[in-house]
C-alpha cells in the first residue's frame, strides 16, 4: 500500500523534513519517492480540488504554491491509517503530542503536512505529484522485524 505526505512550505522552512521523514522511517514505513518541489497553480487546483467553493481555497492554493515543499511516496502495511496517526489532528492546537502537528503546529492555518486520507485519495493524489518512473521499489533491511 502506498500514500502521498506532503511536507508543506512551513514545515520546509522551519527546516522539519528531516525530523519529519524520520518519523515515518522509525516506524517501519518505506520511503520510495521523494521530490522537493514548487507546486504550480495546476497541481495545487487538482490536489485540492474537494475543497473548491470553499471560504478558505483560495488562500489555501496561495499557501501552497507560495514557497517549496517536500512531495513523499510511503509504503508499508497499513501505511495510510499509520501515517494519519504520527501526522496527528488537522488542528495542531487540538492534535496529541507526540503527533507531528502536536509537536510542531498550534493550528489549522499552518500545520506543517498533509497525508492522504484513504487509498482512493492516495490514488489520486500520488500521480499529481510522480510519475510511475520515480517510484522505486525498495526493500528494508529490517523488514522480518517489523
Amino acid at each position: 500500500m502506498r500514500t502521498l505526505v506532503l511536507i508543506k512550505p512551513d514545515g520546509v522552512a522551519r527546516s522539519k523534513v528531516g525530523e519529519i521523514i524520520s518519523r515515518f522511517e522509525d516506524k517501519g514505513l518505506k520511503v520510495t519517492a521523494l521530490k522537493l518541489m514548487r507546486l504550480d497553480k495546476d497541481r495545487a487546483e487538482r490536489h485540492y480540488a474537494v475543497h473548491k467553493g470553499k471560504p478558505f481555497y483560495d488562500s489555501l492554493l496561495n499557501y501552497i504554491t507560495s514557497a517549496p515543499l517536500v512531495a513523499i511516496v510511503i509504503e508499508g502495511n497499513n501505511c495510510i491509517d499509520i501515517v494519519r496517526k504520527l501526522v496527528g489532528a488537522t488542528n495542531g492546537a487540538k492534535a496529541e503530542p507526540g503527533t507531528i502537528r502536536g509537536d510542531f503546529s498550534t493550528g489549522i492555518d499552518f500545520n506543517l503536512i498533509h497525508a492522504s486520507d484513504s487509498e482512493d485519495s492516495a490514488k489520486y493524489e500520488i500521480p499529481i505529484f510522480f510519475e510511475d518512473r520515480e517510484i522505486l521499489s525498495l526493500e528494508r533491511a529490517d523488514k522480518d522485524w517489523l
